[in-house]
């Protein structure tokens, strides 16, 4: 339903801050602004050239008003029109160069002002916390970076200068009419309240079908990005078909959409057309009487039908720019919306300095819940001790990862705290925590790019060296041999082309390249098959040397070499200790084995010890 509010045509506080984006480019701006007086200035002098010859050459008339060429033209006829034919055509060529310089001028201001919002957007989105994603649509977020900055870019393009243009226009034009026959001008002006009548209908008709055309662009970004995401799925349960129709029926929202609007320019520009030929068939009657009468000159009426022409046009083109204008408030209503906010999870003001030695990490009665009081976290108190290998095990929904991500302040908890060296997280700088965890997730995600870039992620301080020695650590550096370009091997969106044990071993490569303090692996061998988890377990044994590491686990090989076992159920930590103790218990963690881990725990005693390497 956001989509939907069109706001203000124009709104002085969102212009405001629409201006600041073109600030920097004040004196580009200002060029353009005299370019843009320049040109309507010489759009009135051509029909006044030509009232100049046709009254004092071709149809001398006594009733003529001298003007400043007068001195310097020639009384020859020939000549004369050889001369104002001269200052006409440097009149067209001024107005030519002044169009060209005030519209590329304005276009390049636009796109660079719409740049830096863009920049701005991509900046604060990644500042935004995941409860922000949590309840926004990605496709809503593409919407805003495309299609509402490309509204605004319009407007700063092609729509506030050209606004003004047009208002000029329109100024001078009837002020040279009155200047030569008030009469005449009164006829034209007569015509004006059944072109605001027109014009009021146009602009209702096509912001309804605007409101509906961006309604659809949101609606088909939403749809594409979700259903491309999860084209395996689509393809696996056979749904393409009902897919197609349903993309259908929103890309046929958005044609009809379009329709409304080309039927709406389809008639208003006709409608505004016969109007103006009206007011110009008034003239020509008005005119022909008053020249037989002797009031008027053949080259005052020539020139009013030239004129005729410059004042429809401007008002054809301002509801053309009253449209571009309204969506380009609602545009940027969207946007600062977005921009204005602000992340829930911010660095503290002060920020306290991280422990430089070795750091416990204590969870101290934690609660937390994703909405309202449905707690998933439920007085939550453990220890973990600096180079301690920690294992959270549980069903499903039981709070696994929630932990890591309230430890890595992705959320906030609600009530009780969490301690890194006797401080609580809440206190440390947002940058500074994560810089020292190191985090392996069950999805690998690998960003376009290549295998080195992927590993670096930025980070300037990883050297080549540094990551082909991790890669050789983690048994990657074989696999990476065989590539043509080695680590310079091209990655495509979301490491299309390489298998999700390989996009694995780039992950562990990247946390062991980044040399992490605190290690965290959220079921980071669960999509493996099992081969693939008996190369990296000896790898894993090294990873985690040195380290206080969190394993989110799903396999015993990863459970069993754990120091402590936690055992999560609905919320609250039931158990812990190693895996033999837990055993011994006969409770949660016992029901679990029972349930899942005995079969897997067979299948690795059975494995051949030259491939486990134990």
């Amino acid at each position: 339903m956001e989509e939907e509010v069109l706001g203000k045509a124009y709104d002085g506080r969102l212009m405001r801050r629409l201006l600041r984006y073109i600030r920097p480019y004040k004196l580009e701006v200002a060029i353009a602004l005299a370019l843009l007086l320049v040109n309507a200035a010489l759009q009135v002098v051509g029909p006044l050239l030509t009232e100049l010859a046709v009254d004092r050459y071709l149809v001398p008339s006594g009733h003529r008003k001298i003007t400043m060429l007068d001195p310097f033209l020639s009384r020859d006829p020939w000549t004369g029109l050889l001369q104002v034919a001269l200052v006409y055509l440097l009149a067209l060529v001024g107005a030519l160069l002044c169009d060209f310089g005030e519209q590329y001028l304005m276009q390049w201001v636009g796109q660079k002002a719409m740049f830096d919002l863009r920049r701005e957007l991509m900046a604060h989105l990644q500042r935004l916390d995941l409860s922000f994603y949590d309840h926004n649509p990605v496709g809503r977020l593409v919407t805003r970076i495309t299609t509402d900055v490309d509204a605004l870019s319009e407007l700063f393009s092609s729509g506030l200068l050209m606004i003004l243009g047009d208002m000029l226009m329109l100024g001078f034009v009837v002020a040279v009419m009155l200047s030569l026959s008030p009469g005449m001008t009164a006829f034209m002006i007569a015509v004006m309240p059944l072109v605001v009548l027109v014009t009021m209908q146009f602009r209702r008709t096509v912001q309804q079908s605007y409101r509906r055309i961006r309604v659809a662009i949101a609606r088909i970004n939403s749809y594409l990005q979700e259903h491309i995401n999860g084209i395996a799925v689509l393809q696996l349960f056979n749904r393409e078909a009902r897919s197609r129709r349903e993309f259908d029926q929103i890309n046929r929202d958005h044609m009809e959409a379009y329709k409304d609007t080309i039927t709406a320019y389809g008639w208003f520009y006709p409608v505004v057309e016969f109007l103006g030929m009206l007011a110009l068939a008034l003239l020509l009657a008005y005119g022909g009487f008053r020249i037989r009468g002797g009031a008027l000159s053949l080259g005052v009426l020539v020139a009013f039908f030239q004129y005729g022409l410059r004042f429809f046009r401007p008002i054809q083109d301002l509801s053309e720019k009253y449209n571009i204008l309204q969506g380009a408030m609602a545009a940027s209503e969207r946007v600062f919306k977005l921009l204005d906010t602000e992340p829930s999870i911010q660095s503290p003001a002060q920020p306290r300095p991280f422990p430089e030695g070795p750091a416990a990490i204590e969870f101290d009665r934690v609660w937390f819940a994703y909405k309202d009081e449905d707690w998933v976290l439920n007085d939550v108190t453990f220890r973990i001790e600096p180079g301690e290998t920690v294992a959270v095990v549980g069903h499903t929904g039981a709070g696994k990862t929630t932990l890591t991500s309230l430890l890595l302040r992705f959320y906030d908890v609600q009530r009780g705290r969490i301690l890194i060296g006797g401080v609580d997280i809440r206190g440390f700088d947002l940058d500074e925590l994560r810089r020292h965890f190191g985090v392996v997730l069950q999805d690998p995600h690998l960003f376009t790019g290549t295998i080195a870039s992927n590993i670096r992620l930025g980070t300037a301080g990883i050297s080549d060296a540094g990551i082909t020695a991790a890669a050789e650590r983690l048994n990657l550096l074989d696999f990476v041999q065989t590539l043509p370009e080695r680590f310079a091997q091209p990655v495509r969106e979301r490491g299309n082309g390489y298998s999700t044990g390989q996009k694995q071993l780039i992950s562990f490569a990247r946390a062991l390249a980044h040399d992490p303090r605190y290690l965290i692996l959220d079921e980071a061998t669960s999509s493996v098959d099992t081969e693939t988890e008996f190369r990296i377990r000896d790898a894993l044994e090294r990873l985690m040397e040195g380290r206080t590491s969190i394993v989110i686990a799903h396999r015993l090989s990863t459970i069993q070499r754990a120091d402590r076992i936690l055992v999560m159920h609905k919320g609250k930590l039931r158990e812990a200790g190693t895996h033999q103790e837990l055993l011994a218990l006969r409770g949660v963690y016992w029901t679990l084995y029972q349930l899942q881990y005995r079969d897997q725990d067979r299948e690795f005693a059975s494995a051949p010890e030259t491939v486990s390497g134990d």
